[in-house]
Parts: structure tokens; C-alpha cells; sequence
């Protein structure tokens, strides 16, 4: 059996990894349809932009299902604070991913352009909402979350939903919505053509410029916002038990990590740098080149948060000895262990018929392809 240690800094990793997972297959089908009033000019059109994303966004959402098993399964703790705490938000996630299946399959029902336009509306409010509300979460956690522990590990949370809204966490959700919604475009690149691809090059490449500037001003507002650090000794092997360790806050300690192992640099430069080759992808018309480099720039931004945080998962802002890190709010070693191996047969299949859909459906929709099939796509 993989030591204690060991198997807790393994789940971090594929923890990071499906949620990497998740931004690269889920974001884009969120970003085509935040688009999808935007970039679509008229109904063929819009149908072009759902139809690229139609064979895709149900297969997509399994990352967002491990994503939510695994911290249920690895990190108990966590999921019972962080699922209490942001109990509206995520409830305002669900309905609005709700919007999703019920527009894809409603819209086309009939042919009112009023009921077409109210349909394209949810699901822009499907992709969108959920974007910010992403993003806004993990500004939180940079923030400190008011929950606090009693000696049963039974956590209490004494914020509302209003107080998940602060600056920061704000930014950071713009954030979320440019990367995501610029994502979409790179995506609409690959599989659209004439205007409608025209269109979706010039807003990634609007969203690339927002990207670098917000992720910029994100950096610098974390070099001085408060960070916390673990001030006595932990044992990496004991029984989760997140009572048992001090911790301090200190302003700026977010960076500590990039200081004591500088390789770690480069998930924020890759955040910052990656944009920037959409841009000038999209400049050049170079439409794969753009969708690799907008992966590379979510898998950026999504490391630089782990790393900046780690080892804390969920701090907390009452009483900060009481924050949630991958030390002590795991399962047991045994269950680490077992899911481990678990993941290690299905993660792989995952990805497998994740890229065989991606490869099987390749090339481009034209307008003529929807309009000839009109009772056979959505």
C-alpha cells in the first residue's frame, strides 16, 4: 500500500487534474453558449454553434461529476464545508446547467423565432452563470471561507451568499468568464466557417487581451492580499484531524511557494503567457494552435491556484488553525488508496473516449449542413 504521505499528494495532484479536466472539455461547450447571443447573428447560425457542441457537452460533464466525487470521496471534510457554505451558489449552478439539456432539446421544437430567441437566452444564462459563479469560488478560498470546527469535526458556516461577492472574489470570476468565454471562441474556430468563424476569432481575441489583464491584476492583488501559512509541525502521516496545527496570517504569503520552489512559476506564466498565443493565433487564423494554447492557459490558471494555496484546500477566515488542508482533512489511507487505483482504470477510459468523440466527430459545420438536415440536428 502507497505510504500515507504519499497517496495525500497524489489525490491533490488528480485532483488538479480533473478539474483541469473539466475547464478544457466542459469550458467550452459553457463558452459557446455564452456566445451564443454575441457571435450568432441569426437561427442557422446559432444552430451551427449548438450543433458544435451537441455531440460533446454530456460526455463532457462526467469531469464535472468526478471532480465532485473525488473531494466528496478523498476529502470528506472539505466537501461537507465548502458544499455548506456555497450551498446557494451551487444551487444557482445546477439550475442554470439545467438551462443546458432543456434548451438543447427544446429550442428547435418549434420554429417561433420568439421561442428560439427565449431558449437561446437560457442557455446563455446556462454558460455564463456558471463561468462566474466557478470563478467567484475560487476567489473565495484565496479570501478565507467563516466556517469554523467543534471537536466532533462538525463544521459551521456564519457567512450568507452576498458575502461570497467581495472585490476580489469578483475579479476572479471575471476572470473565470473571460478565459472560459474565450475558450468557446478557439473552440467555434476549429468547427465553424465564413463569418460565423470570422466573428469567434476576433472575440477570442478580445477575451485574450481581458484575460492577460485580469489575471495580471489578479497577481498583484494576491502580492498583498493575506495568506496563510502553517506555523507548527504536522506530522504527513497522522489521522486527518485539522484541529491539531497553528496557523498564522501573514499579507502577501500566497507567494511564499513560488519563492521556496521557483519551478512552480511556471503554471502563472503559462496563465499569463497562453493568451497571448490565442491572440496572435487568432490573428493568424491558426485555429488549433488557438485551442491549445486557451487548454494551456485554463491549466494554468487553475495550477497557480493550487499552488499558491498549498497544502490548504479550504482556509478559514474565524479562526485560521481551523482550515482544511491535504494533510488532515483526507480519508483514510486506505481509501485514498483504494480510489487511487480505482482512478487509475477509469481516468484513462475517460480520457480515451473523450479524445475517440473529439476525433470521430472532427471538421467544420457549414450553414448548408444544418439547413439540410434540419430535422435531424438541433
Amino acid at each position: 500500500m502507497i505510504d500515507y504521505e504519499t497517496i495525500r499528494l497524489i489525490w491533490w495532484v488528480l485532483l488538479g487534474v480533473i478539474l483541469v479536466g473539466f475547464a478544457v472539455t466542459d469550458g467550452f461547450d459553457l463558452g459557446v453558449g455564452a456566445l451564443l447571443t454575441l457571435v450568432g447573428r441569426n437561427d442557422t447560425e446559432r444552430r451551427v454553434m449548438i450543433n458544435t457542441i451537441g455531440p460533446h457537452w454530456e460526455g463532457n460533464q462526467v469531469w464535472f461529476v468526478t471532480a465532485g466525487a473525488g473531494i466528496f470521496a478523498a476529502w470528506p471534510t472539505v466537501y461537507a464545508s465548502a458544499f455548506s457554505g456555497f450551498y446557494v451558489a451551487f444551487m444557482l449552478t445546477l439550475v442554470a446547467l439545467w438551462m443546458r439539456p432543456l434548451g438543447f432539446d427544446y429550442r428547435s421544437k418549434l420554429k417561433s423565432p420568439r421561442w428560439r430567441a427565449s431558449w437561446d437566452w437560457a442557455l446563455f444564462v446556462g454558460g455564463l452563470v456558471p463561468a462566474l459563479i466557478f470563478g467567484v469560488a475560487f476567489g473565495n478560498l484565496l479570501l478565507g471561507v467563516p466556517f469554523e470546527l467543534d471537536s466532533t469535526l462538525k463544521s459551521t458556516y456564519s457567512g450568507s451568499f452576498w458575502g461570497l461577492l467581495r472585490p476580489f472574489a469578483l475579479l476572479a470570476g471575471l476572470l473565470s468568464v473571460a478565459m472560459l468565454l474565450m475558450h468557446g471562441a478557439a473552440w467555434l474556430q476549429m468547427k465553424t466557417t465564413g463569418e460565423l468563424r470570422q466573428r469567434a476569432e476576433k472575440v477570442a481575441m478580445a477575451l485574450a487581451i481581458a484575460s492577460v489583464v485580469l489575471f495580471t491584476a489578479g497577481g498583484l492583488w494576491v502580492s498583498v492580499l493575506d495568506g496563510y501559512v502553517i506555523s507548527s509541525v504536522m506530522d504527513h502521516h497522522a489521522p486527518s484531524n485539522p484541529l491539531l496545527k497553528d496557523v498564522v496570517v501573514q499579507s502577501g504569503a500566497w507567494l511564499n511557494n513560488y519563492q521556496q520552489y521557483p519551478l512552480m512559476m511556471i503554471a502563472p506564466l503559462l496563465g499569463l503567457l497562453a493568451p497571448v498565443g490565442v491572440f496572435w493565433a487568432s490573428k493568424a487564423s491558426r485555429c488549433g494552435w488557438a485551442f491549445v494554447c486557451s487548454a494551456l492557459s485554463l491549466a494554468g490558471v487553475i495550477f497557480t491556484a493550487g499552488l499558491s494555496m498549498f497544502p490548504f484546500l479550504l482556509p478559514s477566515n474565524i479562526t485560521p488553525s481551523m482550515s482544511l488542508t491535504m494533510w488532515d482533512a483526507t480519508s483514510s489511507q486506505m481509501t485514498l488508496s483504494i480510489m487511487f487505483y480505482v482512478a487509475l482504470v477509469f481516468v484513462p477510459i475517460i480520457l480515451a473516449y473523450t479524445l475517440w468523440s473529439f476525433w470521430v466527430m472532427r471538421g467544420r459545420l457549414k450553414a448548408a449542413d444544418i439547413e439540410a438536415k434540419s430535422a435531424s440536428m438541433y
